[in-house]
């Protein structure tokens, strides 16, 4: 079993948009990554879920498109949700899955999930970048790779 841990692309500040939409920049960043995820990275997915946060809602419909992925809004994604449901839930899901969210939150599941410890801030998450974990035959969770937009190639014009 597979879960990608996605941060939300580059957003507005507050001042610039209270409900801090994805900035330009944000938007071109997830564009490039879901080409790469669909054209190079193999990857593929049940769904992929968001938190509800325009940000992250903008991020994962443009991920879902491009994977041919249904979409959908998850209550346990927001930044300061509690990790741990999550934690459990894919203790035994069997379909990959992508969560599209917010730190900490992603950096606290991360923990959770590869060393059974919060707090420890093992995974250094980007905007749009894409954490792939995998989840071994003994239900160990190992990290398969990380993407970030910087290391894709640029964009063409």
């Amino acid at each position: 079993m597979i879960v990608y841990l996605v941060q939300h692309g580059e957003a507005l500040s507050s001042e610039q948009d209270p409900l801090r939409p994805l900035s330009d920049k944000g938007m071109a960043d997830v564009r490039r990554m879901a080409d790469y995820l669909k054209a190079h990275a193999g990857v593929s997915v049940h769904e992929v879920l968001h938190s509800g946060k325009e940000r992250s809602e903008q991020t994962a419909v443009v991920l879902a498109e491009a994977l041919n992925a249904p979409l959908g809004a998850d209550h346990h994604l927001k930044p300061g949700d509690d990790p741990d449901w999550w934690a459990q839930h894919l203790k035994t899901r069997q379909k990959h899955v992508m969560l599209v969210g917010h730190l900490p939150h992603l950096e606290r599941l991360a923990d959770l999930l590869l060393a059974g410890k919060d707090g420890l801030s093992l995974v250094n998450f980007r905007n749009a970048g894409v954490v792939c974990l995998q989840r071994n035959g003994d239900g160990v969770w190992q990290l398969g790779w990380i993407l970030t937009p910087a290391i894709l190639p640029a964009a063409k014009p």
